[in-house]
């Protein structure tokens, strides 16, 4: 590289887009200020011992606590039996029945401890409620020849006494690995176990309650099977109602909500709770205070540039090979779509659409199971190809065989994605045995459904991408120096976290405890989507707007860095806020009701990012060719705000949590959080890096204009018209009546709730007609109708193809 007296620049030869080390040797616009470079390396030095400090000490404490859980875990017995020696379940049948809930959807049909789906109940509260009636009545019957609720007050509270001292009492003996129960209680297990098995069978007489659960006839059709699933939810119903040794409180701190049973809010749920309000506010306020004395001392000067900076780039071949993924992304959006749909509609129509009985080919718990995994393959691909797109540009160089490398990928992708879902179809429908449901078919855990040969293949597929990111970044980092230097390593650090932490899903074994198996299901689902990706998106648009020179190195160097000390402070043992009542200690609970509260910390100064972020389609005359990438990212702040700001800390604290795990609370969290967040994310990020791929040509955005406003809108009535009117209707029968209630059809099938439940399709209708606009917008990228004539500052550019295509060839 030469330089000329006046400072210009030519460009690399290898590469037409400029490496960012050239920045520092050129008298660019945005670095035109006056910076005190012992300051910001003082304030940088300090926020990277901070960022290792909070890193440090969180998964210190994150691996520790889990070491207790490990510990604290409820027992899984050798054997079930009553007083008298006979044998109820053995651990071989309550261990069968975790493949066999695991193979029939698992968490996708109904929840266990309120992790799972919501139109069937959530089975460990069904199964104790009617555990308990059965009791009550037949104890009734047999003292008073009466049901239960015909006694008067002073007699049915002497039979709660004795229902809650046999049910809550623990009989598990280490020395013989046993659970003994009452003859009384295996009688009522009895009767709840022909229930269940009649229920997953063809039993004429519960068709109406199949109906209202969205379970077809013959969910599991061999009786053996149906015994072995109720050893499990049994066993799962006794860590809820069971106290630990020494405690008055159960394995679950008394959740599900049923005061039949005793389970009301024990003392640390209240404590924990108001301690996260008050650490809540005590960090806005520190976050306020510092924002204000130091947001001047780092605050970007915006760029004046005459033209765009990459109007004269030339995308390399491995960049140009990245749009097939974006037609992944848009096809597998659509198809998320449609299974959504079919999936909602089941809550008013059971096992039809519009009367046709299509439950026979495409279950409830297949069509949820693909609707989730679909919304996590999109997301990350659009996530990966982003950085593949982008990693030449930012870093100026393109390695050798890249392009190779990224079509291997993409082969890969299609390999997973294809096959797990096909092995999830075969396995709800009965087709595979227990040991190739677990390699192939349905783990059974929500978000982390494939099986675990997939599990591999996407591991190694995530690991494969690292190589690919860090063959372009490495060479960038070595070459540059000083602040520049320092974004990249941030960035490497993020590619390298998204591939290694997804391995923590394999840790779950297949007869691992339920409770154990929780802990690593959601360092993937919390750790991984919510910090890591989180890190890696904002440093990829701190990246493309220094690049773009909208902002300062160092600037965003230092929001990108203390954005990741706010994320992870709270995010890391945050995690524990799912783990409640998932058989840990009280320790978790007050570790991960604390920290999630901090978790908001960062989201009250969410509208100044989405302000800045959208003034900068203002800040240059050629910015505004820029402006829908840009917004997406303005509505991923809004929906951060709301979406897992504000619907996030209605459920987060313990007490709150307590009544509304598993309700319609949840996924107007779910929704606003995942898609509004994570989705609108995903959908900038490809925007952008479509818009530099077809950086001199004019975009032509009436249709993205409408998709854009479509899914805001539908989303927001999604949730305000459906989602959270039965949620908060839940949540007062939970509260009321107990859990089992609210999630009962009894309580669902009511007519305001199921009026309630077809609004939804209000929503959901402008939804996917903004989704399918996306679609159509991104392949008239590559068909030539979503483009225009060449950009004004282009015109001493190379001559560009019309439509946007994946030519070029490997290095």
């Amino acid at each position: 590289m030469q330089h000329s007296s006046a400072g210009s620049c030519r460009p690399p030869v290898r590469i037409a887009f400029v490496p960012l080390q050239e920045f520092r040797s050129c008298d660019l616009p945005w670095e035109r200020v006056n910076i005190d470079i012992r300051t910001t390396g003082n304030t940088l030095r300090n926020l990277w011992i901070a960022l290792g400090l909070v890193v440090a000490l969180s998964f210190g404490l994150l691996l520790y606590y889990g070491g207790e859980i490990y510990q604290m875990a409820p027992p899984l017995p050798e054997r079930i039996v009553t007083t008298a020696g006979d044998v109820v379940f053995t651990g071989d049948d309550i261990l069968n029945g975790q493949d066999v809930w695991r193979s029939i959807g698992g968490q996708e049909l109904g929840s266990i401890w309120g992790h799972g789906a919501y139109t069937a109940p959530d089975w460990t509260a069904d199964w104790l409620h009617r555990e308990a009636l059965f009791l009550l009545d037949a104890w009734a019957h047999a003292e008073a020849g009466v049901p239960y609720d015909r006694l008067d007050s002073e007699r049915q509270a002497v039979l709660r006494a004795r229902l809650q001292a046999d049910m809550r009492t623990n009989t598990f003996d280490e020395a013989t690995g046993a659970i003994v129960l009452s003859e009384d209680r295996a009688r009522a297990i009895q009767a709840v176990q022909n229930h269940y098995t009649d229920l997953f069978g063809d039993a004429p007489d519960l068709a109406d309650l199949r109906e209202s659960y969205a379970m077809p006839v013959n969910t599991l059709p061999k009786e053996r099977e149906r015994e072995h699933l109720t050893a499990f939810v049994f066993w799962a119903s006794w860590v809820s109602v069971t106290e630990r040794p020494g405690r008055n409180f159960t394995y679950t701190s008394n959740w599900p909500p049923d005061e039949l049973l005793g389970n009301t809010p024990p003392g640390h749920l209240i404590v924990v709770s108001v301690l996260s309000f008050v650490l809540l506010l005590g960090g806005v306020g520190a976050l306020a205070w510092f924002y204000a004395a130091t947001r001047e001392s780092w605050a970007s000067t915006r760029a004046a540039e005459p033209r765009d900076p990459l109007i004269t780039g030339r995308a390399t071949p491995s960049m140009y090979a990245t749009v097939k993924y974006f037609w992944i992304v848009g096809l597998l959006l659509v198809l998320q779509m449609i299974a959504g749909m079919v999936t909602a509609h089941y809550g008013v129509e059971g096992t039809a659409l519009y009367g046709v009985p299509i439950a026979q080919w495409l279950p409830y718990s297949l069509t949820r199971t693909w609707h989730v995994q679909l919304g996590m393959f999109w997301i990350a691909t659009a996530w990966l190809a982003t950085g593949l797109c982008l990693a030449p540009m930012l870093t100026g160089h393109e390695p050798r065989y890249q392009r190779l490398g990224v079509n291997v990928l993409f082969g890969a992708l299609l390999l997973v994605v294809g096959g797990s879902l096909t092995g999830q179809a075969l396995a709800i429908h009965r087709q595979l045995s227990p040991d190739a449901n677990f390699w192939v078919g349905h783990q059974g855990f929500e978000y982390l459904d494939l099986g675990r040969l997939w599990q591999l293949l996407l591991f190694g597929g995530l690991l494969f991408w690292m190589v690919l990111m860090l063959r372009c970044l490495i060479p960038g980092i070595r070459r540059s120096e000083g602040v520049n230097r320092q974004i990249l390593v941030i960035f490497g650090l993020a590619v390298a976290a998204i591939a290694l932490f997804y391995g923590a899903g394999l840790m779950a074994g297949r007869d691992m405890n339920l409770a154990i198996a929780e802990y690593w299901r959601w360092w993937v689902v919390h750790l991984w989507v919510e910090g890591f990706f989180e890190v890696f998106a904002v440093a990829v648009v701190a990246f493309v707007f220094i690049r773009l020179g909208l902002v300062q190195v160092r600037s965003a160097t230092m929001a990108v860095l203390f954005t990741t000390i706010l994320y992870l402070a709270g995010g890391v043992l945050g995690t524990f806020h799912h783990l409640y009542f998932t058989g840990t200690a009280p320790a978790v609970i007050a570790l991960g009701g604390t920290f999630s509260a901090l978790e908001l910390v960062p989201l009250v100064m969410i509208g100044f990012e989405g302000y800045e972020n959208w003034t900068l389609h203002r800040s240059a005359p050629w910015a505004k060719h820029y402006k829908w990438p840009i917004f997406f990212l303005v509505a991923v702040a809004f929906w951060n705000l709301v979406g897992a700001g504000l619907f996030g800390f209605l459920i987060n604290p313990p007490i709150a949590l307590y009544y509304m795990q598993g309700l319609n609370t949840t996924p107007v969290h779910a929704h606003a959080a995942l898609f509004g967040v994570y989705g609108m994310l995903g959908l900038g990020l490809m925007l952008l890096s479509l818009r530099i791929l077809t950086v001199r040509r004019q975009w032509r955005t009436g249709v993205l204009a409408f998709s854009f406003w479509s899914m805001q809108i539908g989303l927001g009535l999604m949730i305000l018209l459906s989602l959270l009117p039965i949620g908060l209707a839940q949540t007062w029968a939970s509260v009321e009546h107990g859990m089992w209630y609210a999630r009962s059809a009894e309580f669902l099938q009511q007519e305001p709730w199921q009026t309630f439940r077809w609004l939804r399709a209000i929503g959901d209708t402008v939804f996917a007609a903004g989704m399918l606009a996306m679609g159509w917008f991104v392949i008239g990228l590559s068909t030539g109708w979503s483009l225009g004539g060449a950009r004004s500052e282009s015109a001493d550019a190379p001559a560009v193809s019309d439509r946007l295509t994946v030519a070029g060839t490997d290095r």
